[in-house]
């Protein structure tokens, strides 16, 4: 004979099935909420990309401004170049010799996908101001120079030339930047602007630590 009857055996399997050391089953709510943080972590999510500056030093002296930049379209603006068409001793560059003037009227610049900031260094003989608006042409909201003229010559006093004009917001489909209506009143450099961008998730790292998070408080619970 055995040390243990057939019955006696079963009973063991059934008492080790009930020991203290077997996992319970998890509740429907954390399971849940395991599928959430891993819905969560898997989705795509906006965020920021690196500011984008353009300096048109690229361009040269009485080029027509535009879609010579990828991504954004321009309206009546030309390029000066220090030493030749622009007049560098009362609106000097920002950075290097190339900057855009309002040749005929209020600057418009459209972005193929919506920006969440613009601005740039301007140099103004009369008020300017940057508005924004959105893909329906809502007005999103504007900003004005701080002076009437800041030109390097015949400015305001206190002023000074490439004053850095921004407004910042999302959904910013275009710009206008409005000085005199019939053009010729400032200059822009260094145009900057950041873009709103789609980020594919990466699981491995985020995933497994709101895992592990989320399966230490079931832990914690259990205790």
């Amino acid at each position: 004979m055995t040390p243990f009857s057939n019955d006696n055996v079963s009973e063991a399997i059934d008492s080790d099935l009930e020991s203290p050391l077997r996992c319970p089953p998890m509740p429907r709510a954390f399971l849940c909420l395991v599928a959430l943080v891993v819905i969560l972590a898997a989705a795509p999510h906006a965020a920021n990309a690196a500011p984008i500056t353009i300096d048109f030093e690229a361009l040269s002296d009485g080029d027509v401004i535009t879609n010579q930049f990828p991504g954004l379209v321009f309206s009546n603006a030309t390029v000066l170049t220090a030493g030749g068409s622009l007049n560098d001793a009362d609106f000097p560059p920002r950075s290097g010799s190339d900057v855009a003037f309002d040749k005929s009227g209020p600057v418009r610049i459209d972005f193929t996908s919506a920006v969440t900031s613009v601005g740039g260094y301007f140099t103004y003989a009369v008020p300017l101001t940057l508005s924004a608006f959105n893909s329906s042409n809502v007005l999103l909201g504007s900003v004005s120079s701080a002076f009437n003229a800041n030109t390097a010559l015949l400015g305001d006093a206190g002023s000074s030339p490439n004053e850095w004009l921004a407004f910042s917001g999302a959904g910013i489909a275009y710009v206008i930047l409005s000085g005199d209506v019939a053009g010729g009143s400032f200059t822009l450099d260094d145009l900057t602007y950041d873009s709103e961008v789609t980020v594919a998730p990466e699981p491995a790292t985020a995933t497994l630590l709101l895992l592990g998070s989320a399966v230490l408080g079931y832990r914690r619970l259990r205790t």
